[in-house]
């Protein structure tokens, strides 16, 4: 096997997920991708995504495809509160946080849902995971609460409660926590009575 073929197999099972962009930083030849595909040892698993043929692949692959192609959005919402494991639902859209001017993610491949922030709303409560190998940015469980209140009309009021309820009972947030992103998100006025009815 050619040296850049097995320097490409090698990245992609500690990356996960590797795209041409990762190959041309290297130097390495992008046509190797297709060569690969064809003989089996790389599967592609989206438009300039491709990937190990047998990965083991978690409930949250899609979320590591997403991070791939685009590192700087943020995990949010459903898809964050699904990640902390505060939420029975299972959305069929990945949502995502870019800053308010920035070009909207395109994928074929989980579809998207995109929600605008600017400032610190941007930046304030967003951790890292690692996610088949992938770094995915995500907001923390205090600022997804927040964030579920800040866009209830698109989520559903209920969605938001059973976050602030299951991140307490979990004791995944603390009231200071709560209170500090629900200042900077501007919903304390919502939020406000239903934290001052937990247990």
């Amino acid at each position: 096997m050619d040296s850049s073929h097995q320097i490409i197999l090698n990245l992609a099972a500690q990356r996960g997920l590797i795209r041409p962009r990762d190959l041309e930083e290297r130097g390495l030849p992008t046509v190797a991708l297709t060569r690969l595909v064809r003989q089996g040892l790389l599967q592609r698993v989206g438009r300039g995504l491709y990937a190990i043929p047998d990965r083991p692949v978690s409930e949250y692959g899609a979320l590591a495809e997403v991070a791939r192609k685009h590192p700087q959005a943020i995990v949010c919402l459903l898809s964050a509160l699904r990640m902390h494991e505060l939420t029975t639902q299972s959305p069929f859209e990945v949502w995502l946080a870019i800053p308010n001017k920035a070009r909207a993610p395109k994928m074929d491949y989980p579809p998207l849902r995109i929600v605008r922030f600017s400032g610190t709303a941007l930046t304030e409560g967003i951790e890292e995971h690692s996610v088949e190998g992938v770094p995915v940015r995500v907001t923390n469980v205090a600022r997804t609460v927040a964030d579920c209140f800040k866009f209830r009309n698109k989520i559903g009021l209920d969605v938001a409660l059973e976050a602030l309820q299951e991140a307490w009972h979990a004791k995944r947030a603390s009231m200071d926590e709560l209170w500090r992103f629900a200042v900077l998100c501007r919903v304390t006025n919502v939020m406000r009575p239903y934290m001052e009815s937990l247990p």
